[in-house]
């Protein structure tokens, strides 16, 4: 029976291999779009917010509301229009979204030393990248924590909402220790979805645009991950 049994296993073994390369190579695919999209809305920030032609009438004026917004209701649009979007079409809001997140994020450099400033992105680098590689790795099933991260990601929100008119500064403290443990949370969670959702049976089509799609899901946690970061513990000019 042995040799009956060794093309099957042989066969079922380059099938594992193959669909492990074809996993490393999404995933890659996913952090390059998203460091892509990091270093567009790192440049479009620093642009923003050191030319004073540009900061003076977006954040000195009622501009601001729709610089701060605009990302929000990009991520509406891909909510329900990602999968009715050509894969080209969802690359190309992607790297819209990027560059309307730098905007908005101009007012960072206005606020924070530059030296505090680069410090928290190395934090939020090693955090994030600590947990995306425990998603990836683990064998546990992180799926049962899904409803309560985003519990937890509704109430940041809302709470964020709130306290723009509030103002208050021990609500601030709350949402920022709270929303990095919600986003730090979801990177391993979002990190399992993409790596379970790859299937070497999707056309490249798909496969480009779950690509998009995971990168904008990892592109958010590390973005909020920072901005929290930095309000707890960034030093203002």
């Amino acid at each position: 029976m042995e040799p009956l049994n060794r093309p099957y296993q042989t066969g079922a073994t380059a099938y594992a291999a193959a669909l492990d390369q074809g996993l490393r190579q999404h995933m890659l695919r996913v952090y390059n779009y998203m460091g892509a999209g990091l270093v567009i809305t790192g440049l479009v920030a620093y642009i923003v917010g050191t030319t004073p032609a540009l900061y003076v009438p977006i954040f000195q004026s009622p501009l601001k509301w729709v610089v701060m917004l605009a990302p929000l209701a990009f991520v509406f649009f891909f909510s329900f229009r990602l999968h009715a979007m050509s894969a080209s079409a969802a690359q190309m809001a992607f790297w819209a979204f990027c560059g309307v997140m730098g905007l908005s994020m101009g007012a960072v450099f206005l606020q924070f030393t530059g030296a505090s400033i680069a410090r928290t992105f190395f934090i939020s680098a090693t955090m994030f990248g600590a947990m995306s590689l425990y998603g990836y790795t683990t064998k546990r099933d992180l799926s049962k924590f899904g409803s309560f991260l985003m519990m937890g990601l509704i109430g940041v929100v809302i709470a964020s909402i709130v306290n723009i008119f509030l103002g208050s500064s021990a609500l601030q403290f709350a949402i920022s220790v709270i929303g990095i443990m919600v986003f730090v949370g979801l990177t391993a969670w979002d990190t399992q979805n993409i790596k379970e959702q790859y299937a070497e049976n999707y056309d490249q089509e798909s496969q480009q645009k779950l690509a998009v799609f995971g990168a904008l899901s990892l592109y958010l946690n590390f973005v909020n991950i920072f901005q929290l970061l930095l309000n707890l513990t960034g030093e203002r000019e």
